[in-house]
């Protein structure tokens, strides 16, 4: 999902292209914690079958510089959301039909670029409206059509890209009528979360894993209108790489279904706020799931 996307690999992306390719597969990832964690996973997971090294080519901006470095076979996989796979790269309108979604980006990739989406690893990273856990309570909030009662008297803050995406906060803003006491506060990312904790703001746009949810005591409003497609997490892998390396495909059917909400949560957290390493981080899960 995640959606937090940025422009900063644009220049870097051509320069790791000119480097050259050998038979080795290689995993891609953007550029946020989450998306480290699972193309740790992934690798080592492959790593495991192919009993050789997996290259990483990490914080790859986004969605944009990810699949070119697809279509350009500098990687050969990375994570994807299906929700940001339809609008970003699509440019289809949403829907929330985990189903339809799935089946609708699996064909378009298929047949116009010749790539293979594999069946989802079993969480939803959708956009979260989240509120203080206090404040929730005390105002008995626990859906965004509830918000919308409340909303004159509280502020929101988001990231810049939530105010230009087509499933982001003018149309939620007229699916729920939030007017909100002043204007979005636009801010990085990294800074949503300390400016909820420090009251700057009163309600952010973060994401459905965000491992800091549970840490600070936040609430996610239940999106009760279903405004937000599905953000189920998919690789997505070059045929030709999977033709060329069938532990491929084989490591990718181990880990479908296996990464659930709460255990993704629990990696971000370890990654973000315990600072502990995202390859201990991957290694852990697998030797857990394995056991």
């Amino acid at each position: 999902m995640q959606r937090r996307e940025f422009i900063t690999g644009l220049l870097a992306l051509p320069l790791a292209g000119c480097l050259a390719r050998n038979d080795q597969i290689v995993v891609g990832s953007k550029n946020f914690t989450e998306q480290l964690i699972l193309g740790e996973i992934l690798a080592q997971s492959i790593e495991h079958l192919a009993r050789s090294h997996v290259e990483r080519r990490f914080y790859l901006a986004g969605t944009y510089i990810c699949q070119q470095a697809l279509l350009a076979h500098r990687i050969d996989l990375y994570v994807e959301y299906t929700g940001t796979a339809l609008g970003a790269i699509l440019k289809q309108q949403p829907s929330a039909d985990h189903a339809q979604v799935l089946h609708q980006v699996s064909d378009e990739y298929s047949r116009r670029f010749d790539l293979q989406v594999m069946p989802p690893l079993g969480f939803n990273n959708s956009f979260a409206i989240i509120m203080r856990g206090e404040d929730a309570r005390r105002m008995r909030i626990t859906t965004l059509s509830g918000l919308a009662q409340f909303a004159s008297q509280l502020r929101l803050g988001v990231g810049y890209e939530f105010l230009e995406r087509r499933d982001g906060f003018a149309g939620l803003a007229n699916t729920y009528g939030l007017r909100f006491l002043e204007p979005p506060r636009v801010m990085d990312l990294g800074l949503l979360y300390r400016a909820i904790q420090a009251k700057r703001v009163d309600v952010i746009a973060g994401a459905n894993t965000d491992g800091l949810i549970a840490a600070l005591d936040l609430v996610v409003l239940d999106d009760d209108r279903h405004y937000f497609p599905p953000y189920d997490a998919v690789p997505i892998v070059s045929r030709a790489a999977l033709a060329a390396h069938p532990e491929i495909g084989e490591a990718l059917s181990r880990l479908s279904g296996r990464i659930n909400e709460q255990q993704m949560r629990r990696m971000n957290y370890a990654a973000d706020v315990q600072k502990q390493d995202v390859s201990a981080i991957a290694r852990e899960f697998l030797a857990q799931r394995s056991g």
